[in-house]
Parts: C-alpha cells; structure tokens; sequence
C-alpha cells in the first residue's frame, strides 16, 4: 500500500513537473526563492499597522515569528525523521526537470508549504474585518509558492499537501494566540 502510494507521488509529481514551459521557468524559479516574498510582506506589516496600529502590528510580528520558527523546525524534525529523498535526488528526475539552485538531501515536507500555508492562514484571519478578499489573495500566494516547488524538482506533492495541512492548522492555532494576545495588551 505504501509503496503504491509512493508511486502514485513520482507519477504526479512527474505529471505535474513536465507541465513546465521553458520560457516561464525564470518565473517558477524566481517565485521558489524565499526572497521574492519580501515585497508581499512588506504591504503585508503596512495593512496590518494602518488597521491594528503599532501594538497591533508588533504582536502580530512576534507571533509570526515564532510561528515562522515553530514551522521550520517542524519540517526539519519530518525530514530527518522520514528521510524521504527529494525528487531531485531520485534517479527518475532525468525524465523530469530540475530547475531550483540546490536539492537538499531530504524532502518531506516541504518547508515551503508548511511556512505559507501557515502566514497566508494567520495574516488573513488578522486582516479579514478589514479586507474582504485577502484570504484569497494570501491563499493563491501560498498555493504558487507551493506549486513551485514541485515545477523546480525539489518537492513531491504529498510533500507540498502535508505541509499545507500543517500550515494552516498551525497557522490558526497561532492566529488563536495572537488574538489571544492583542485581547490582554493591545489595549
């Protein structure tokens, strides 16, 4: 059962990752870089602070922060634990495409996924009073940067699936402790 499981992974993940076209892989590659977020949340702190002033705003950064690192040190805890080799690192990626600048040793899952999931779950529950569409704005955010790990080579889907499962059930448990927090000091 497993290893059908497995295999139904690599097809997908095949399936999906040859959907690529060569002439937007500078945009996958660009979209998988933790750097081009930065704008996104840049706009991100300056809706928070105009809606929730400083306090607010600095409650909320606190709380991402640690969630940020919870989320990380998370999908570091799977990988070693699992230590499922990355698609990039299997012998069958020579029928798929391998784009991104580096493929670490182990894949599941996916830091990416459980770390957007868990900011576009989070921010978007802070936000909603004020802006009515940002959860999907913040969602199709998470989902592309997702995505582009699999169009780049590094992530199986069922890396990407289980790490935005993590993500947004992290992502409210924060949004629930920063709420919490914002209630007893932002007074």
């Amino acid at each position: 059962m497993l290893e059908t499981l497995k295999q139904i992974d690599r097809e997908l993940f095949l399936y999906l990752n040859n959907l690529g076209i060569k002439e937007w892989d500078w945009f996958w590659v660009l979209l998988t870089e933790k750097e081009t977020s930065i704008p996104l949340y840049a706009i991100l702190l300056f809706l928070i602070f105009k809606k929730i002033r400083l306090r607010g705003l600095l409650i909320t950064v606190v709380v991402v922060a640690l969630m940020i690192t919870f989320t990380d040190q998370m999908a570091n805890f799977f990988k070693d634990s699992f230590q499922r080799l990355r698609p990039c690192n299997e012998p069958f990626i020579e029928y798929g495409r391998f784009l991104a600048k580096r493929c670490g040793k182990y894949g599941y899952f996916s830091g990416h996924a459980i770390s957007s999931f868990a900011v576009a779950t989070l921010v978007s529950n802070v936000l909603k009073p004020y802006y009515k569409y940002v959860f999907y704005w913040l969602f199709f955010w998470a989902f592309m940067v997702t995505y582009s790990r699999i169009y780049v080579g590094v992530h199986y889907p069922a890396d990407i699936f289980t790490g935005a499962v993590f993500g947004i059930a992290i992502g409210f448990l924060f949004y629930k402790l920063c709420k919490y927090l914002r209630f007893r000091f932002d007074k």
